[in-house]
């Protein structure tokens, strides 16, 4: 052990040791317990062991305030218990039940107790730090004190998604400590075999920040390498990297019989496990008796283990929590009806769809300086933005609310998730919606399902604003938002005007729900422009409107398609075929209402969008007015969509490749 204890007399030194004694403690037998119940067929769960990295935890743990936050991983059982964790509840959650944290919904991968600093756990592999950043965001712009410590395993190094957080971590100073539990093992592939850095702390340098690598099996090494980096947070001197080194004694998972391992070098480190050493060292010592470590070791085991027994008696959750949590309110991916708000009539401006977003925000921002805005090239130095929808924005609310990112989407979205869970209200733009599947992770894994995985104790309120490009080839100018509408805890919303645009944008801000905001490059240069009332409004998420009432024929569209089907109607209406429009607006949750009313009405329906036909939002809308109108349907129903290609950079193939107002015409040709 590297700390000499026998050197150290001073009741404080004796109180720090024995504070460290009792956490790794409390991880060791808290994780004795867990293979306990696996080994004796008493439970039955995924679990992850942290035999041999006891004093990592505990060593970190004590550096934090409890006002401190903690961002973990799935190997989270010694960082939770160390940090406070509710133990019945911890318990209750790793088993799926009723009990759990969160009504058993989210299992050990989504451990979140913010009584206790335990801001957010991730199962996916390097996605913490994203996360964490965002949250050490809304401590400095709140100026808390508060220091976030982010977790994570040495293979979670290899991930581009840590690279990402440490740059931006580093560029804004934020009071994150980044600390790496090297446990030899990146899941069953040994250290040697997926990385050259001989420490990996020696990255730290390349992001203009202090690194440091301790013994991860002594406690006071971590606790000083950890207490320096919450110092220098603290103060105001930006992140740190904290690698602590030691050697994992059990598989990846329970049943990993680690056959990948030298079974000597195995054997020899099991020999010697921290926590039975760092014992010995208080003993030799004399800093405690065996008698005083016998007694704190029982107390605790009979902690754990009632709380143990209290979770696997408890009930699982019913059958009818399954849907509850997924919204706010146990919204469902149907709006739930209601009486449709009117766009307010009075004294109106004529705007574009740029001009009614960028006035939307300058407003909120003024009345909530919890709003803030992320994204590439957004803030005024950078030119406010590529299509000067935030431009004077930076200027007018400082650079601390309108932050330029680095090029770095995952970062963004992971940064907005985060300040969402600290009490922001972020406002995080994607150049393009084809960026969506770089951030996918961040948006489908975390942001849609925060308020699930807290057991709708917690939502995101944030919105991803992005936009649908034109003319600009297969990598700019794809519409994703089939990928957004399947993506459970996720609102989708697509104006096709600025009036539409003000009072949805509006909508969306003061959701407790990610919402995806998608704008459409071609309405930008003066398609969308139109009328907008001056005073403020909301439009609901959740409720269509009808653009041009007709009888007999209806097309339900959104977007940029709106304005081709009223095309459409017009040249329709010389030849005696009256069209109705259906504007969506909102795609999740869908107002199918408003549809089946039209349609019930018409007996004909055609459903159009911009994005490709195959498996697209359109087979949904058809298959359920089909369902819901069987009888009343005079033809089949009509879709009218993108070829299943990429989209073409060429204008002749991009023209050949959208749906325009003939297509329309000839598919309603088909069935009047």
């Amino acid at each position: 052990m590297a700390t000499e204890l026998g050197t150290e007399t001073s009741s404080s030194t004796r109180a720090r040791a024995l504070a460290l004694y009792r956490l790794m403690s409390k991880i060791h037998h808290g994780d004795k317990r867990v293979r306990k119940g696996l080994s004796s067929g008493e439970i039955a769960m995924s679990y992850w062991p942290v035999d041999g990295q006891e004093a990592m935890s505990a060593g970190a743990a004590l550096a934090l305030s409890d006002a401190d936050q903690l961002v973990t991983t799935y190997r989270g059982l010694g960082d939770v218990l160390a940090k406070g964790v509710d133990l019945p509840g911890y318990f209750g959650e790793i088993l799926g039940r009723s009990s759990g944290l969160s009504k058993g919904k989210a299992g050990a991968m989504g451990i979140y107790d913010p009584a206790h600093g335990i801001a957010w756990t991730t199962g996916i592999v390097g996605a913490g730090p994203l996360i964490a950043n965002g949250i050490a965001l809304a401590a400095a712009r709140r100026k808390t004190g508060q220091v976030v410590l982010v977790s994570f395993g040495d293979g979670a190094t290899s991930i581009g998604y840590v690279h990402e957080a440490m740059n931006m971590a580093a560029l804004w100073a934020l009071p994150v400590v980044f600390f790496c539990q090297n446990n030899a093992w990146a899941e069953c592939t040994s250290y040697d075999r997926y990385t050259r850095t001989a420490q990996l702390s020696d990255r730290a340098a390349g992001y203009g920040m202090p690194g440091a690598t301790v013994d991860g099996t002594d406690p006071h090494a971590v606790y000083e390498a950890v207490s320096a980096a919450v110092g220098r947070a603290r103060a105001g001197d930006g992140p740190s990297f904290v690698e602590a080194t030691a050697y994992r004694l059990q598989g990846h998972y329970f049943g990993d019989a680690m056959a990948y391992a030298d079974p000597d070098e195995l054997a020899a480190k099991r020999g010697d496990p921290p926590f039975a050493r760092y014992r010995a060292g208080l003993l030799a010592a004399e800093v405690a008796s065996a008698t005083e470590l016998d007694g704190m070791d029982a107390e605790i085991s009979a902690e754990i283990d009632a709380a143990f027994t209290s979770a696997v008696e408890s009930a699982p959750p019913e059958p009818a929590e399954l849907k509850r949590d997924v919204f706010a309110c146990n919204g469902s991916e149907l709006a739930a009806g209601g009486v449709h708000a009117n766009i307010p009539s009075g004294e109106s401006e004529e705007l574009g769809l740029v001009q009614a977003i960028h006035r939307t925000l300058d407003r909120a921002m003024a009345a909530d300086d919890s709003i803030l805005l992320l994204g590439e090239d957004i803030g005024d130095a950078s030119g406010g933005g590529m299509f000067k929808v935030t431009a004077g924005l930076s200027a007018k609310y400082g650079e601390d609310r309108v932050l330029d990112t680095p090029i770095a989407e995952s970062s963004i979205i992971g940064a907005a998730v985060g300040a969402s869970l600290a009490g922001l209200r972020p406002v995080a733009e994607l150049m393009f919606m084809d960026f969506l599947g770089v951030a996918m992770d961040q948006i489908a894994n975390h942001a849609a399902k925060v308020r699930y995985m807290s057991g709708g104790r917690k939502g995101a309120p944030l919105v991803i604003r992005t936009m649908v490009g034109t003319g600009a080839g297969p990598q700019h100018s794809q519409a994703f938002e089939a990928w957004a509408m399947h993506t459970p805890g996720l609102k989708v919303v697509w104006p096709s005007t600025a009036a539409d645009a003000a009072g949805l944008l509006n909508a969306c801000l003061a959701e407790n729900d990610p919402c995806l905001f998608i704008e459409s490059m071609k309405l930008y240069y003066g398609g969308g422009k139109g009328p907008v009332p001056v005073a403020d409004y909301v439009i609901p998420l959740g409720q269509a409107d009808v653009k041009r009432t007709g009888g007999d024929v209806t097309i339900c569209t959104y977007g940029a398609m709106v304005h081709t089907a009223l095309e459409a109607a017009q040249r329709l209406e010389k030849e005696g075929v009256s069209v109705e429009v259906v504007d969506l607006r909102t795609l999740v949750p869908l107002d199918l209402a408003t549809v089946v009313t039209s349609v019930r009405k018409t007996t004909r329906l055609v459903v159009a969008h911009e994005s490709v036909g195959f498996c697209g939002p359109g087979a949904e809308i058809a298959a359920a007015v089909g369902s819901e109108l069987f009888g009343t349907l005079s033809t089949p129903i009509q879709r009218v969509a993108a070829s299943y290609t990429p989209v073409p950079r060429a204008g002749t193939l991009e023209a050949a490749c959208r749906p325009d107002a003939e297509q329309l015409i000839e598919a309603i040709g088909r069935i009047v």
